[in-house]
């Protein structure tokens, strides 16, 4: 077993960015039970710090046990070759919270929950900590680099203005219909070797992705960690944004407001699915389609 492979067997740990400091880590009380309580660790085991913008360290507890130092820094890359928006209508019961947890192993970067004429849900400030919690725990188990973001709850409208101001490709999923199949409409997005003439990013390995769809192609930065970048105004973070429906599906109203703003309506099969099901169908075809080796 490789250095590499014994590390991934480590218990991962989401910490926020501002408890390292320089070499060490700072453990809140809960992650100090989690560790010393929970999993019987102590002075000198190891495991591994993720702060979910994308760094992992492996890290080793110190004898006071609030605190652990960090050995050395971890590379990884699990993230899809480009950031996805998931803007979703809230089901009822806990339904969203399957959503938030399938979604986190599936690539999502963005969750947008959505109030639509036919949602029911209003979460309480309790309930969307519970959910960024729910996504945090995810992201540990499958693996991720980040954390994907969970904004409070929109109504529609501003929704989808959100998606278009900073989305490449933005589809909506509609259960009836004469529309394309979500597979027949997605960009095809290759990455670029930087031995084929591109420079050679900060981390190393691939520089930029090319985008392709039926009407043109464009080349852009590939995103190793899609962390949004502040320094880049107006640039856009996420290349797909997919919407889908609450129970009862869509108004026409609603369908006919998003296609007016930029989104192309689209399928994912014959049958019609759960509103908890339609988004983890919709992130599987295209993290496959993202992932599936070009031949």
């Amino acid at each position: 077993m490789n250095h590499q492979q014994s590390t991934m067997n480590l218990q991962r740990l989401v910490i926020s960015p501002t408890q390292r400091q320089n070499q060490q880590i700072l453990l809140t009380e809960s992650q100090q039970h989690y560790l010393v309580r929970v999993l019987r660790l102590t002075e000198g085991d190891r495991f591994i710090a993720m702060d979910g913008e994308g760094n992992w360290w492996l890290s080793e507890l110190m004898a006071n046990l609030t605190q652990a130092t960090i050995i050395e820094s971890i590379p990884i890359q699990t993230e899809l070759p480009c950031a996805i928006t998931l803007i979703a209508a809230m089901p009822k019961g806990s339904g969203f919270e399957d959503i938030i947890s399938a979604a986190t192993e599936l690539g999502v970067t963005d969750i947008i929950p959505i109030k639509s004429d036919r949602t029911i849900l209003n979460p309480s400030p309790r309930k969307l900590e519970r959910w960024r919690r729910i996504a945090q725990e995810a992201a540990e188990q499958s693996e991720r680099q980040i954390v994907p973001t969970i904004i409070d709850p929109l109504d529609f409208t501003s929704a989808i203005k959100q998606a278009i101001d900073s989305t490449t490709h933005c589809y909506i999923c509609v259960a009836r219909g004469n529309v394309p199949h979500l597979l027949n409409c997605l960009p095809k997005l290759e990455v670029i070797d930087p031995g084929d003439g591109q420079d050679k990013g900060d981390e190393g390995g691939f520089s930029h992705i090319r985008v392709t769809t039926n009407d043109n192609s464009e080349t852009r930065p590939y995103i190793q960690n899609p962390v949004p970048d502040e320094r880049s105004e107006g640039s856009k973070r996420s290349i797909i944004a997919i919407a889908t429906g609450p129970e009862g599906g869509w108004t026409p109203q609603e369908i006919e407001q998003a296609i007016a703003a930029g989104f192309q309506p689209v399928s994912l099969g014959h049958r019609i699915l759960r509103a908890v099901t339609a988004p983890l169908m919709a992130l599987s075809l295209i993290a496959a389609s993202l992932e599936t080796p070009k031949r």
